[in-house]
């Protein structure tokens, strides 16, 4: 056997692929569902905690300042083996999948509110005074106001750290969710060859390429356009 036979039937042996294509593709169903759950309710968490912020409340706003620092900081891995491992000790029993979609939707509300904040306390006061003067009030120029704008300077690094947390979606195979990675490495262990990594890679190829380029899309679609 040459070497290029020995690097094909290591990394693309065709009856180990169609083997275990099947269970890699239920992992790509796993790790679809929890990715579109995490951005639309991480960056929806995000927004909404921003805008809370806005109102200025000191108690409020320090709690959720204190919410954004500690999951920013904490490392999703350690959060997620605390949740599943030490949470039943406290006689809270949660599935891994849960505990998945807690803690990355959590850790992306925590960015989210950053950058929706950034947002809002960058559109100029001159809008605001704008907006109350026609006879707004102040939820009224927050919501129809301040956030389009702050919204459309926040897409490009919503969309990056959206992209970035979806991808983490593959630590949850240390606590058993059947998403791509664990379902690859599975059939890896069984197989004794590398293709069903190769097969999860080009997976995540598949699954987070388009996600890459319709966030490119959406920063040159809501860019600030120079006069």
């Amino acid at each position: 056997m040459t070497q290029w036979e020995r690097f094909l039937d290591t990394f693309f042996n065709a009856a180990v692929l169609t083997r275990y294509a099947p269970d890699i593709l239920a992992g790509v169903w796993v790790t679809v569902q929890l990715s579109i759950l995490i951005v639309i309710v991480g960056i929806g968490l995000g927004a909404g905690l921003a805008m809370l912020r806005a109102y200025r409340v000191r108690v409020l706003s320090l709690l959720i300042v204190i919410f954004a620092d500690v999951f920013r900081a904490l490392p999703p891995l350690v959060l997620i083996l605390i949740a599943f491992f030490g949470l039943p000790n406290a006689g809270i029993m949660l599935s891994s999948f849960l505990v998945l979609f807690l803690v990355l939707t959590l850790t992306l509300a925590a960015f989210a509110e950053e950058i929706v904040w950034a947002g809002l306390t960058s559109v100029d006061r001159g809008q605001w005074e704008a907006a109350r003067s026609t006879g707004l009030g102040f939820t009224q120029a927050l919501v129809w106001v301040a956030l389009p704008q702050a919204v459309r300077l926040a897409i490009p690094p919503l969309t990056n750290r959206a992209i970035a947390i979806t991808k983490m979606t593959a630590l949850g195979t240390v606590i058993g969710v059947p998403d791509i990675l664990n379902q690859a490495t599975t059939a890896q262990s069984f197989s004794g060859n590398a293709s069903p990594l190769m097969l999860a890679a080009l997976a995540y190829v598949a699954l987070f390429l388009p996600f890459v380029i319709l966030a490119r899309w959406l920063e040159r679609r809501f860019a600030w356009k120079k006069v």
